[in-house]
């Protein structure tokens, strides 16, 4: 990015056309096809008030350049929320530039203001990139993820 301004912002509605190629790369990164129908339910929910769900744009000289998507849930062992940063993309001609970093910290911004207990997130165990960054901001849970999809 160089001198380029970069600005993490929630996702307008107008902006989807912005928004889509990213995650379809994104996507693609996880090896996973939607139907474009359900693309249309995620952006759908992502601008609906009344979901729990959000969208960050991190903006390089009014480009988009990486995507945020998180929730807020209900935890059986806090009072408070717990965030769930569900989705991560960053464009890969704006990787290494803090641009990744600068989402989960708008995100964790956003956790923090609305008095989360918690901010969490998974990723793939040969995702050594992100991993690389991931280990400089938080935590890892020493936790394995099992899952039965229906």
């Amino acid at each position: 990015m160089g001198t380029s301004t970069l600005a993490i912002r929630p996702l307008q509605t107008s902006e989807r056309d912005a928004w889509e190629p990213l995650w379809n790369a994104y996507l693609e990164f996880y090896e996973t096809q939607l139907p474009d129908s359900l693309s249309g339910v995620t952006w759908r929910r992502l601008n609906y008030p009344a979901e729990p769900m959000f969208a960050l744009g991190a903006f390089s000289d009014a480009r988009l350049v990486g995507i945020a998507h998180y929730l807020f849930h209900r935890s059986c062992w806090t009072v408070s929320n717990y965030c769930y940063l569900q989705d991560l993309y960053v464009a890969r001609q704006a990787r290494r530039q803090g641009v990744g970093r600068a989402l989960i910290e708008a995100v964790e911004a956003a956790a923090r203001e609305a008095g989360a207990g918690r901010l969490y997130w998974l990723t793939k165990e040969d995702n050594a990139d992100a991993r690389a960054m991931y280990d400089q901001v938080a935590g890892r849970s020493g936790f394995i993820q099992y899952r039965k999809i229906f």
